[in-house]
């Protein structure tokens, strides 16, 4: 009987011990200057060999500026790309209600449509994700990104991936 409650005590703590183990650790802060800076980790990785960002272009897509960057590294068809483009809003521009990534063609045909969210609650316009890379990848693939407004509005624009 004793060798038995020794067991269970010994099979709960090691449970506990486990399940302690697997706590998702808290995201450390960005570098300073937001994402897309250069250097520092964040949503748990580090930013490419050496913490390298490549700035990609800035364009207006809908109502917003958009800066896009993604970590210096190779384009691998199959892989992941992490991908941080931040907002600025025009005068009056409405709310965003949704932020979407994919890399391919326009059409998405063979890709996967990535849901970005808020990386940093201290830089709101600022939204992450790890794109899909299809694969086989088309000739000619980009980035593209596809704002949804709070009226339901989808405004989409692209990206050259500086590959």
């Amino acid at each position: 009987m004793m060798l038995t409650k020794l067991a269970v005590c010994a099979l709960a703590a090691t449970l506990l011990a486990a399940a302690a183990g697997c706590e998702k650790k808290p995201a450390t802060p960005p570098a300073p200057g937001g994402a897309g800076a250069s250097g520092g980790k964040h949503d748990g990785h580090d930013h490419g060999a050496g913490g390298h960002v490549i700035a990609l272009e800035s364009a207006t897509i809908g109502q917003w500026t958009v800066k896009a960057t993604r970590d210096e590294g190779k384009i691998v068809a199959g892989g992941e790309a992490p991908i941080d483009v931040t907002l600025t809003p025009a005068a009056g521009a409405g709310k965003v209600a949704a932020v979407r990534f994919w890399i391919g063609a326009a059409d998405a045909k063979g890709s996967v449509k990535a849901k970005a969210e808020i990386e940093d609650p201290k830089h709101p316009g600022t939204w992450h994700t790890h794109a899909e890379v299809p694969s086989p990848l088309p000739a000619g693939s980009r980035l593209w990104v596809e704002i949804e407004d709070d009226k339901g509005a989808v405004h989409t624009g692209s990206f050259d991936l500086k590959m």
